[in-house]
């Protein structure tokens, strides 16, 4: 049995052109991996900065029923002191559909913090469910 040991080819002097080493060119995939990172970072700042935690925050106490066309939303909303939000409550039926929208703008108490809202909605069938489909800073 005879062993044989891989070696590099050898090819004819001139007639496959010039042969490079065996080296890698590492510098460009690095400089893009390295620029695509910085990129999706930045982005990613300016979105959270835009977009992720506000001062607005609201939670939903509960509702009530009082007649076919309207419900009231119970909600507390933090407001930062001197501010005031514009929160977007809204009625839905019993299979999830939007049967009526309140905008509603709530001013911060002293020195700020949570306030509690109640505000009807009117409605055009009757609902089942209310929510505050979020607040931001009014003005």
């Amino acid at each position: 049995m005879s062993e044989t040991h891989a070696t590099a080819p050898v090819f004819p002097p001139g007639r496959y052109g010039r042969r490079r080493e065996g080296g890698r060119r590492r510098l460009a995939p690095v400089l893009a991996i390295v620029t695509f990172v910085v990129v999706i970072s930045g982005i990613t700042y300016a979105y959270y900065d835009k977009f992720g935690q506000t001062d607005y925050t609201a939670d939903i106490i509960g509702w009530s029923i009082p007649s076919d066309t309207e419900m009231v939303v119970e909600f507390r909303v933090r407001v930062p002191a001197g501010g005031a939000a514009m929160c977007m409550v809204r009625a839905r039926d019993y299979d999830g559909f939007e049967v009526g929208r309140q905008a509603v703008t709530v001013r911060a108490g002293d020195g700020g913090g949570a306030v509690e809202v109640s505000q009807p909605v009117k409605t055009e069938s009757k609902a089942s469910v209310g929510d505050v489909m979020g607040c931001r800073a009014a003005g």
